[in-house]
C-alpha cells in the first residue's frame, strides 16, 4: 500500500491546506416526547471529510472524490490525517496527472515516504 498526502487550495488564502480531524463527530438524538441522553462518537471516513470541505477549498469535493476513487481511496489515517491510498507507485503518478489535468494547481498529491 502506498500513501500520499492530498493538498487543496484554501478558498480564502489560496495556500495549500489539508483537513485533519481534531475530534470525532458526536451524534445525539432529539425526541419529540422524551429526553434522549444517548450519544455516539464516530470518526469520519476519507470521503466524508473531503465532502465537508465544500466552500472552504477552491475545487468541488465531489469531483475530487470521483477522480481519486479511479486510482485508490481516501482514508483518514490514525483517526486524524487525510491520505490517499493506492496499490502501486504508477497509480500515484496517474492520479497526479489526473488532478493536474482536472484542477490545474488547485490540488496536489504528495507521496509520503516510508519511515
Amino acid at each position: 500500500m502506498i500513501r500520499a498526502k492530498i493538498w487543496f487550495r484554501c478558498a480564502a488564502m489560496h495556500d495549500p491546506v489539508t483537513p485533519i480531524v481534531l475530534q470525532p463527530a458526536i451524534i445525539g438524538w432529539e425526541a419529540k416526547k422524551r429526553r434522549v441522553g444517548t450519544q455516539i462518537e464516530r470518526a469520519f471516513n476519507g470521503e466524508e471529510l473531503v465532502q465537508r470541505m465544500k466552500g472552504w477549498i477552491t475545487v468541488d469535493p465531489k469531483k475530487v472524490i470521483e477522480i481519486v476513487s479511479r486510482y485508490g481511496r481516501l482514508k483518514v489515517l490514525d483517526e486524524r490525517e487525510l491520505v490517499v491510498e493506492v496499490e502501486k507507485i504508477e497509480d500515484i503518478q496517474s492520479l497526479q496527472k489526473a488532478v493536474q489535468d482536472s484542477f490545474g494547481g488547485e490540488v496536489d498529491i504528495e507521496p509520503i515516504s516510508k519511515r
